[in-house]
């Protein structure tokens, strides 16, 4: 037997191709891919080869490292876990030995494999594919009922509670907090849902397309601006030195990370989710204001986390996945990711 892959051979040439079926080897699980959604970075490497100068993607790889499906097969020595079980896969896989991983900051390992990584050669390949052969340990057991199409939110929804907890060790609380989220693609939207689920009292969304705020004000968003069109909106949020307890910057446009300094109170903080180039920031107003700036990268125990909420269905999170097709139609669904102005989750299905 085969199995069918979306391999990505160099920019903007992705193919459809066949594996032979694969075996577990002991303490693997196969598991057999219901969803896949199709990340930021898959879409980089697709249209430009890379992520900026440092990752290219210098051999054919699988792309694709948010994932759900069902067991198939058990290695020797699994337990725990059944055939027939549906599962969340996660794709990080850190060395446990650097550094870092002995600190317990598992998401800085140094030799860090991650799914559908272009970062070391040879490629960590991905989950765009029918099966695949895993460690039993990257498997997250999803809840009876829930669709397979949130389960492979898990690892979006991982980056962005990351978030949430970077946010939490300075702001300690979002409950009755006044939340800005700038960006309303995928992480903005899931940024948004877990905001509402952690008690923040009201959630204001900015971008440039109506149907992505339209997505946000679905999932849990008070009030959408679309600066494109509305910008001076906004100026009621700086009066008075700003307006927001917190920010979570999702665009990684320069303006953007402007406007929330502008618009979060002194003392206030802003997480950059998005990751940006070199940009200009306003300093002086960070330093006048006392905003806490922090950075947020990756996830660790955030992914059972974040399985947990989908698994209690806490959160609405359907509106997210604006778009599934097959696989067949991969790269269909790669050009459609990078229409924002009409996607924002979009992911590849299985038989």
């Amino acid at each position: 037997m085969s199995i069918r892959i979306a391999r990505l051979h160099g920019q903007r040439d992705l193919r459809v191709e066949t594996l032979p079926d694969p075996e577990p080897a002991p303490g693997e699980v196969v598991v057999a891919i219901g969803a896949g959604g199709i990340c930021g970075s898959d879409i980089h490497y697709y249209t430009h080869g890379g992520i900026g100068e440092m990752i290219r993607v210098q051999e054919p790889i699988i792309i694709g490292h948010e994932a759900a499906g069902t067991i198939t097969a058990l290695g020797e020595g699994v337990e725990g876990l059944s055939v027939g079980q549906r599962v969340a896969l996660n794709p990080s896989h850190p060395c446990g030995r650097c550094s870092f991983c002995e600190k317990g900051a598992h998401q800085h390992c140094l030799n860090m494999r991650f799914k559908g990584s272009a970062m070391f050669m040879p490629h960590e390949q991905g989950f765009f594919r029918d099966r695949i052969a895993i460690g039993a340990a990257q498997c997250y057991p999803i809840a009876e009922g829930v669709p397979m199409a949130e389960a492979a939110l898990s690892e979006p929804l991982a980056v962005c509670r990351r978030a949430i907890t970077r946010a939490l060790e300075v702001a300690g609380t979002l409950e009755g907090k006044r939340v800005l989220v700038t960006g309303a693609g995928p992480i903005g939207a899931l940024c948004v849902a877990l905001a509402k689920h952690f008690g923040a009292s009201e959630i204001v969304v900015t971008d440039l397309q109506d149907a992505t705020l339209a997505v946000a004000k679905d999932v849990g968003a008070t009030r959408t601006v679309n600066v494109a069109t509305h910008g001076a909106d906004l100026t009621e949020y700086e009066a008075e030195k700003g307006y927001f307890d917190i920010a979570f910057e999702c665009s990684a446009a320069q303006p953007a990370l402007r406007s929330a300094i502008l618009c979060t109170r002194p003392m206030g903080t802003i997480v950059q989710v998005g990751v940006m180039g070199d940009t200009p920031v306003p300093f002086n107003l960070l330093v006048s204001k006392e905003i806490n700036l922090i950075g947020t990268h990756r996830f660790d125990k955030e992914f059972g986390q974040a399985v947990e909420l989908i698994n209690t269905q806490a959160m609405v999170l359907a509106p997210i996945v604006t778009h599934s097709l097959p696989i067949a139609d991969a790269v269909i669904a790669m050009e459609l990711a990078t229409d924002r102005g009409k996607a924002v989750k979009v992911q590849i299905t299985f038989d």
